[in-house]
């Protein structure tokens, strides 16, 4: 009698890691809900993919199959906003459970990002072409609108459900312009500010917000969870290998944080902090090299 096959069931990182592989194939809902894995191990990412699908097969059964864009649009809106309650979490906007995409789910409250991804998911399956936009300060959501012969644009603020005009775009991105230097003679047209953002972008920006979370709260194997993740996502952004070797400095792993950060100095020579962690470099390995008796 031939011996059962045995899989191996992938680690979170791993599964993760297969989500991202290949930018053709990457889907930011799946990729978004799996970071979830790292504070609750036991998640069932497809199923809560499942209850995404259910949503959109409940919504899609409303529309008529000849709806223009435009009324899928209304439809949408009053199904997600209205309907399901979706909104931000003006109580608690730091919570980090508003990262996880199936607390989202469960609560209706998140921030912007994650309020966008789970919006652009059910807009995608009514046909409708939406897309995130990594707004200064702000994640923002694109649709553009064919009707016949006319295109449009409809930004909407996931946070509170509002389709942005002009005015109200000019406003919010104001602060950040005066900030940089955008003023006058070198000031930035809005459209610059509002490319769709590809699905690369979207995941790390959803992983540093939850980085800045963990990173003001000192809270280091929460925060080494997340660079991991950035590592593999963004495997050419050295400033992440640098800041996952100083989060496992923080926990004692000298021996794998020496190795990020030689990695980050061979990749980065004229970085500015280099004098900074040469220094944090030397400290390590003291520590890690026994004394002599």
């Amino acid at each position: 009698m031939s011996e059962p096959m045995l899989f191996a069931v992938p680690t979170a990182l791993g599964y993760f890691s297969s989500l991202v592989a290949d930018d053709a194939s990457l889907s930011v809902i799946e990729a978004a809900v799996s970071i979830g894995q790292d504070e609750y191990p036991d998640l069932d990412s497809q199923a809560v993919l499942a209850e995404i699908d259910t949503m959109a097969d409940r919504l899609k059964r409303r529309i008529p199959a000849d709806a223009v864009p435009v009324q899928r649009l209304r439809w949408l809106n009053r199904y997600f906003f209205q309907e399901l309650g979706f909104a931000g979490n003006v109580n608690d906007y730091y919570d980090p459970r508003n990262s996880y995409l199936h607390t989202v789910l469960a609560t209706r409250r998140g921030i912007p990002i994650t309020l966008a991804v789970l919006y652009i998911e059910l807009a995608t399956q009514i046909g409708l072409m939406a897309r995130g936009v990594s707004f200064p300060g702000h994640f923002l959501i694109k649709l553009r609108m064919h009707t016949g012969k006319q295109h449009g644009e409809v930004v909407i603020d996931p946070f509170t459900g509002h389709s942005l005009s002009r005015d109200e775009l000019d406003e919010l991105l104001a602060p950040y312009k005066r900030s940089h230097g955008l003023t006058g003679d070198f000031d930035a047209p809005l459209g610059l500010f509002l490319q769709a953002a590809p699905a690369r972008d979207v995941l790390a920006r959803m992983l540093r917000n939850l980085k800045e979370i963990h990173r003001t709260a000192a809270d280091w194997p929460r925060l080494l969870a997340v660079q991991h993740r950035l590592v593999i996502l963004l495997p050419h952004a050295w400033e992440e290998r640098r800041d996952r070797g100083l989060a496992l400095a923080e926990l004692g792993q000298h021996t794998q944080a020496l190795d990020d950060l030689t990695a980050y100095l061979e990749h980065r020579p004229e970085a500015d902090d280099r004098a900074a962690l040469a220094a944090r470099m030397a400290q390590l390995r003291s520590v890690r090299q026994p004394r002599l008796h």
